[in-house]
């Protein structure tokens, strides 16, 4: 080795410049929240937007958990011009609904209507945590109301999607009576024999875990979901103790009966094809609209 050699000039990893970082497409990669595994979107999306390293499963908006469960989509969509007041004038709240509304193209937190699951016929609302956190407020209590209403009519199963952080504030009272208007509809719909498949996905709280979330035939919920009444902290500073680490997931729940069974994504369609194969009567099934 010569001394020309030992004075080379090395290449060490040089920081992207700024200029380097815009030309990267916005929205390319994504950096999974628990393992900080990165993934391409593409890659993210081809496995259902569950981390190929941990498993974690990323929040779906209502149209995407739609397009990957139903047969073809929604057959057709239920009061989707149905838009919330301000009945109590609450400081802000219009400019927030139309913020919501523009960040997510939808008109509320929640999605209802009817499509094909595996050929089965069924009423299906999803809810979408990406609309003020999937808050319940009076549209998504009347919207689930009325396609309960449309399964005892037309004899069809209905399934939930539910993901919320509780009760809309900006519309106080008006919000909790939501809780009993879609509890009361779920029970005629008992009484008429009609099935309901409650699908329970991350986070679950307040007014919604409280009413229709639980009230399913069946319940279920993807892996490592977090629901229960109201947050940890709060329990906690309540009863003075500790609670165990994986208080209020999905898997805890399981384990002390409020859950019948965890599931994947990419079990869930094929979960419910089966659950529907055995309860729902074939002729129900098709049951002409």
């Amino acid at each position: 080795m010569s001394i020309k050699d030992l004075f080379q000039k090395r290449k060490y990893a040089t920081i992207p410049s700024e200029k380097t970082k815009r030309e990267i497409p916005e929205g390319l990669m994504n950096k999974c929240p628990k393992c900080g595994t990165i993934q391409t979107s593409k890659e993210l999306e081809k496995n259902l937007k569950v981390c190929t390293a941990c498993g974690y499963h990323y929040k779906l908006s209502a149209v995407e958990r739609i397009q990957m469960i139903m047969d073809d989509g929604l057959e057709v969509e239920f009061d989707g011009d149905m838009i919330s007041e301000d009945p109590l004038q609450f400081p802000d709240y219009p400019a927030k609904l139309e913020k919501a509304k523009n960040a997510t193209d939808l008109r509320d937190a929640i999605m209802t209507g009817q499509g094909k699951i595996g050929e089965f016929s069924v009423i299906i609302a999803v809810m979408s945590f990406d609309f003020m956190g999937g808050s319940l407020g009076s549209v998504v209590g009347e919207k689930i109301t009325r396609a309960i209403e449309t399964a005892i009519d037309k004899q069809l199963p209905i399934i939930i999607f539910s993901t919320s952080g509780g009760a809309r504030m900006q519309e106080s009272i008006l919000s909790l009576m939501q809780m009993a208007k879609t509890s009361a509809a779920l029970s005629k719909l008992g009484k008429e024999g009609g099935l309901f498949i409650s699908v329970i996905t991350d986070p679950t709280f307040g007014g919604v875990s409280a009413s229709f979330a639980m009230l399913g035939d069946i319940i279920i919920s993807e892996p490592a979901t977090s629901f229960g009444f109201t947050g940890r902290r709060v329990i906690e500073q309540t009863i003075g103790q500790k609670l165990p680490d994986n208080f209020q997931t999905a898997e805890f729940n399981l384990l002390h009966g409020q859950l019948d069974k965890v599931v994947t994504r990419k079990d869930m369609r094929p979960t419910l094809i089966r659950l529907l194969d055995m309860h729902v009567r074939k002729e129900a099934a098709t049951y002409a609209e």
